[in-house]
């Protein structure tokens, strides 16, 4: 290799140029047809080597520099570069080669190779799936950080699930998800696999894609997909039914808080006779009322709203059950609190700004130096100020 290619890719003073002309290369631009290049944070060092092999004695004489300056960037005439110091393009990829010691790799080139894949990669979407152009095009806009083999695995996996609709006899969700894919999670509704899922059937059917947990079980249930119904469950204390069936049965016997199934409340619903419900978020509200033996018909649903929640409270407003509902006094139980009134109409007891205050004058007896600042801004309903409202 030729001395003077190595000394030129070793002086640091004209490091930045070397620089700018990789970015060039990199982004595409072929070494012959660059004729200038921008340079940004050149020493003066540098700038001066290149006038000096650039400036002709009439441009001294003019004092009109080849390489102009604007602020902190000066431009420089590659192509003149090239021809003063005797180089070809091809000796210009060795020296910023060896300057920034990385390769040159025309990135543009990359750039739409990848987009030829993935051009491929849609069409193979739309062939797979082509009474889903709604889904494809929702793929195709949100997949982009996406894996093409994961991208590829889904796509088979709903034409494959597509096929069998309606499933006859149903099958469990996960046993779908087993059957296609090896992995019975793989559907899980929490997952984008499950969500793509459920957009496939809402659209093969015809329907809005449901936003609430029941409806989406309800919407696949249609197609023979039954989704979990029975590691959720609600609890209910002191409920009064008059229907005559087993869940009925059930909760007029027990003289215990009973948990019930979505399945049990969509296979066996009970028939809520005329009552105020109180339903909260917390199951040891209903653990306080049966240690105190509280008559109060009252309801759990342990946090944010599940499908055998929404279920619980349909089945509620169907029958005419007055609701009640109270949460915790923070961010998260205001949100669910706003929901169900909102959805079903609850009348919300026990979260309001006096009920709040009062707790907060009766602190507990034991403080923890440990307790950040958004701790002691909430109120939960294991208060005593907020249990008296909830019980009495």
């Amino acid at each position: 290799m030729p001395t003077d290619l190595t000394y030129l890719a070793a002086d640091t003073d004209l490091h930045p140029l070397w620089q700018a002309i990789h970015d060039r290369l990199c982004a595409g631009t072929p070494p012959e047809t660059l004729t200038t290049a921008r340079v940004t944070d050149m020493n003066h060092a540098g700038v001066a080597q290149l006038r000096t092999w650039l400036d002709t004695t009439t441009r001294r004489r003019r004092r009109i520099s080849a390489v102009a300056a604007t602020g902190d960037t000066i431009t420089v005439p590659v192509r003149d570069l090239l021809t003063a110091l005797d180089l070809t393009p091809g000796q210009l990829i060795t020296i910023v080669e060896l300057a920034i010691n990385a390769p040159i790799i025309d990135r543009s080139a990359k750039a739409r190779t990848n987009a030829a894949h993935r051009e491929q990669l849609w069409q193979h979407a739309a062939d797979q799936l082509p009474r889903l152009p709604q889904l494809v095009t929702r793929m195709r806009t949100a997949g982009l950080g996406e894996d093409d083999t994961d991208i590829r695995t889904t796509i088979a996996a709903l034409a494959t699930v597509m096929k069998q609709l309606p499933l006859t006899p149903p099958a469990p969700l996960a046993k779908l998800a087993h059957d296609t894919v090896g992995d019975p999670h793989y559907f899980d509704l929490d997952r984008l696999a499950g969500r793509r899922l459920v957009a496939a059937i809402a659209e093969h059917t015809g329907q809005a894609v449901p936003a609430r947990p029941d409806l989406v079980r309800a919407l696949l249930a249609e197609s023979g997909i039954v989704a979990d119904r029975l590691s959720a469950t609600v609890l209910l204390f002191n409920v009064n039914t008059t229907g005559d069936g087993p869940i009925d049965r059930r909760l007029r016997d027990s003289r215990t808080p009973v948990a019930l199934t979505l399945l049990d409340l969509l296979q066996e619903p009970p028939i809520l006779g005329a009552q105020v419900l109180t339903v909260v978020e917390n199951p040891s509200v209903l653990e306080v009322a049966y240690l105190n033996g509280s008559a109060q018909p009252l309801a759990c649903t342990s946090g944010q709203l599940r499908a055998v929640d929404h279920t619980l409270f349909r089945l509620a407003v169907h029958h005419g059950v007055h609701l009640r509902y109270a949460g915790d006094i923070d961010h998260a139980g205001q949100h669910i609190a706003t929901i169900v009134a909102d959805t079903y109409g609850a009348e919300l007891i026990a979260m309001d700004a006096d009920t709040a205050q009062q707790a907060q004058q009766r602190p507990p007896a034991v403080a923890l130096t440990l307790a950040t600042q958004a701790d002691t801004a909430a109120t939960y309903q294991e208060h005593d100020v907020v249990l008296h409202r909830i019980l009495s």
